[in-house]
């Protein structure tokens, strides 16, 4: 149960902090459109157009240059046998069928940021979750044994810390391949309540039954973020065992594991609470950077789709511009409502989280 000191500490950080409230409104319209994804996309994220690709955003055009046959009269000119032709500048208008524009086969953006949503968010919360279970664990046995323990779990914590993020990522899923993706089944499409709100509403019907879990992108990341969480919980292990309660209980029989987890960490739990909130933002960049080299088995993914950008930079630079946009506007969001956190309940983390 949250202290009522720490939900006024909360509330009063709120309200001084203007950008506490923009964080929480970017994050809320993103959980709101990743869990309800079948109820606001426009069209079926996988869904092929060619008639329509590369369709511009609504407020620009996409100007092209074609070579047309040249007419007189309605018919084609001819000169020495070849159909005489100019060079003539053509524009597409948007359309609000596509309000963010199309990829280049045609496919609604706005329907796959919003389903790309629920893959960046799955992937954050869950690794960060993991992460948070392994180093959590590692830094409070580090920190409550001290000696020998503490010299090689936190030896191991520093090498881990030798190899770049990305690197040690690549390394990993190199060895787990994919063994840990799974399918999680949309309850919405499933039991036909998404489809038949879509009906009434004359919208595309068809949408994903499922949605990609990268198994093996959770496990990589969190593997390579753990170490932040185990230097918070040793720091706290630290000075939270020669507490007189800790000492009470240790006189009072308690074994090593209930102090640990009965007395040490629920006192140590705010500043793991507020670094594993800005870790998510870090982990949904680096599961991004994952997607666009391809180590990622989802199809639909934020990072997945500006590799698809790649080859339209200077015709289409949407494709890429758009999911790249939300990456930021995510991170933003994520990060500021961690700093609320921080500043509202222990300023003494501040550089911690590798974002």
């Amino acid at each position: 149960m949250i202290a009522p000191r720490t939900i006024r500490s909360l509330k009063r950080g709120l309200s001084r902090n203007a950008l506490a409230k923009v964080g929480i409104a970017i994050v809320v319209v993103v959980l709101f459109v990743a869990i309800f994804a079948p109820f606001v996309a426009p069209d079926r994220p996988g869904t092929q157009n060619l008639n329509e690709s590369r369709q511009p955003p609504i407020g620009f055009e996409k100007a092209t240059t074609q070579e047309v046959p040249v007419k007189e009269n309605g018919s084609v000119v001819f000169e020495d046998g070849q159909i005489v032709t100019e060079n003539r500048t053509v524009y597409e208008n948007s359309s609000w069928d596509h309000p963010l524009g199309t990829d280049g086969n045609g496919r609604d953006i706005l329907s796959r940021l919003i389903y790309g949503a629920r893959v960046s968010l799955l992937v954050g919360f869950f690794g960060t979750g993991l992460a948070m279970l392994v180093g959590v664990t590692v830094g409070l046995t580090a920190g409550y044994y001290r000696g020998k323990v503490d010299d090689v779990l936190m030896r191991s914590a520093d090498v881990m810390l030798a190899f770049p993020s990305i690197v040690l990522a690549i390394a990993l899923i190199g060895v787990l391949q994919d063994a840990l993706e799974q399918s999680i089944p949309d309850p919405f499409v499933q039991t036909g309540v998404a489809p038949a709100f879509r009906s009434a509403l004359g919208l595309p019907t068809g949408m994903p039954e499922s949605t990609t879990l990268p198994g093996t992108i959770i496990v990589v990341v969190a593997l390579v973020n753990w170490v932040w969480f185990a230097r918070v919980a040793r720091g706290e292990a630290l000075s939270l065992r020669e507490e007189s309660y800790v000492k009470a209980a240790r006189a009072l029989g308690a074994n090593d594991a209930s102090i640990m987890f009965r007395h040490v960490l629920p006192n140590a739990i705010t500043p793991i609470l507020v670094l594993g909130t800005i870790q998510i933002a870090a982990i949904i960049l680096l599961e991004s950077a994952l997607s666009f080299l391809g180590f990622s088995s989802a199809n639909i993914s934020w990072g997945f789709d500006i590799a698809l950008g790649r080859q339209y930079q200077s015709t289409a630079w949407w494709i890429s511009a758009m999911p790249g946009l939300a990456i930021v506007i995510t991170v933003i969001g994520l990060n500021l409502v961690g700093d609320w956190l921080r500043d509202a309940l222990d300023p003494g983390i501040e550089g911690e989280g590798g974002v």
